[in-house]
């Protein structure tokens, strides 16, 4: 069986909302994903990558990948656009914690929008990252269905705290 292409499955979600909403609508979630949008994705686990890496392949959107907060400041700055850190919190070598820190004194990171993505999903966890600075906070497992409102929220400027 044929899988349908990028374009095919964002025509059908189109379609799909153009039905449940209206033009109005569809006018909105095609302004909400920015051209050329580059999400960095600072997630250790393969598959817990390569879910992310589709769901975002679906919705248009270019992403790249760092398995470590360590270095993630040299390599986010090296990227010609970024619009979004989806950042693990548990981590080999620095967590997300220490790489948020590092990327909020570069200064030309430090505006970037970082969204906590953790299997520690608690309030408690949730109040820590808001604390560290976080402009989000998404917990695991992810929601495929949810996932692309949640990341078309954040690229729109709105902000997403769920447990999951």
């Amino acid at each position: 069986m044929n899988q349908p292409g990028t374009d095919e499955l964002t025509n059908n979600a189109l379609a799909k909302t153009a039905r449940l909403g209206g033009a109005r609508e569809t006018r909105s979630l095609r302004k909400s994903i920015p051209e050329n949008a580059t999400v960095l994705v600072v997630e250790d686990n393969v598959a817990n990558f390569v879910l992310i890496a589709r769901l975002l392949g679906y919705m248009g959107i270019h992403c790249e990948w760092k398995t470590s907060g360590y270095e993630v400041v040299e390599y986010a700055d090296s990227l010609p656009r970024l619009d979004l850190i989806l950042m693990d919190i548990r981590l080999p070598y620095e967590d997300g914690y220490g790489a948020l820190e590092k990327i909020r004194s570069s200064p030309r990171l430090r505006d970037a929008l970082v969204v906590a993505v953790t299997a520690e999903a608690s309030p408690e966890q949730i109040k820590k990252a808001r604390l560290a600075g976080f402009d989000g906070f998404m917990g695991k497992p992810l929601d495929p269905d949810r996932f692309p409102d949640q990341i078309r929220s954040i690229l729109a400027g709105e902000s997403v705290w769920e447990l999951s």
